[in-house]
């Protein structure tokens, strides 16, 4: 909105919207902290009763002033405004399981997650179209598929994403570092495409992750709950699409997805196959690494983070766009 008049000072918007991006978030998870739901501890994780009476669903928190950065210190235009509608959606559903006094039917929440991943394949395949670009590794290569099957795909993306990104958060401080790595490689690919659009999207997503850590690093004062986590996952979906290259959500993400999605799987296969899986393991995995190999919290942070970095780093020097 403030990038649309500021005409000679438009260079200064970024910036500033950096500096509003931390701050608010910064300065108004210290001021309505006393107002947030209080976590009631989790029974079946490692650790989980640790968490209880600490503030619950900062990410309302976060993720309001994320919208608001977008749209004060950034080009606005219709894909950008649904996004962020979808993304605020995502967050209050989140939120609302985060307030209630009993944890909300995992149906209805998955009803939710298709309604969301509907509207974003809609939107999605409506300004982009079905052609999708595949990363050279070593053949350069674009495919077009049926809308339909597009849509399918898109969904199952934006359920997968939204929920692997849910089970990790789980150690204080992992999934909000694990997503800033994962943003930031995004990042760095839409920089090189050109995707200029984009980039601030990603850049105030990741400054105020960056301010909800000061107080979400371990031991935490404050968690982000499912309002964050969901909208995370989301987010993150979302800028595989806008990337140009889908596919980069596997490595971007490998650690959000075997620390969450195995455990997804581990549950799905037993409940409607009857398919025992990972009998000896724990899921997610960083249980398996507190409870188990007897990590501290800290390690299975920097532990996951240094893997997903590394990953990262390979498939971003690996990349090269059409």
């Amino acid at each position: 909105m403030i990038y649309h008049i500021a005409g000679p000072f438009a260079a200064f918007i970024p910036i500033t919207g950096v500096l509003f991006a931390f701050f608010a978030t910064f300065f108004l998870m210290k001021a309505l902290s006393g107002r947030l739901p209080h976590d009631q501890g989790r029974a079946f994780a490692v650790e989980g009763t640790l968490s209880k009476g600490k503030a619950r669903g900062a990410g309302i928190i976060f993720v309001l002033v994320y919208v608001a950065a977008a749209i004060l210190f950034d080009r606005i235009y219709v894909e950008k405004i649904i996004y962020l509608l979808v993304i605020t959606a995502t967050m209050l559903t989140g939120y609302f399981d985060d307030a209630s006094e009993k944890p909300w039917n995992e149906y209805l929440k998955g009803a939710l997650d298709l309604g969301l991943g509907i509207v974003t394949a809609v939107t999605y395949l409506y300004f982009n179209g079905n052609t999708f670009r595949i990363m050279e590794m070593p053949w350069q290569l674009e495919i077009t598929i049926p809308m339909w099957l597009a849509g399918v795909l898109i969904v199952a993306l934006v359920w997968m994403s939204i929920n692997v990104t849910n089970c990790t958060d789980g150690v204080d401080g992992l999934s909000a570092t694990l997503t800033i790595i994962t943003l930031g490689s995004f990042a760095l690919i839409i920089d090189i495409c050109g995707f200029s659009d984009m980039l601030l999207n990603v850049i105030y997503f990741i400054v105020v992750l960056a301010a909800y850590l000061w107080y979400n690093a371990n031991p935490s004062s404050m968690l982000m709950g499912d309002a964050g986590s969901r909208a995370m996952g989301m987010l993150i979906a979302i800028m595989a699409l806008m990337s140009g290259y889908p596919l980069l959500y596997v490595p971007f993400a490998i650690v959000m997805i075997l620390d969450g999605g195995l455990g997804l799987l581990k549950v799905a296969l037993l409940r409607f196959l009857k398919i025992k899986i990972l009998v000896n393991t724990r899921c997610p995995l960083h249980d398996q690494a507190r409870k188990v190999d007897e990590w501290s919290n800290t390690q299975v942070v920097f532990r996951f983070a240094m893997i997903q970095f590394i990953v990262c780093a390979v498939f971003v020097l690996l990349f090269k766009p059409l």
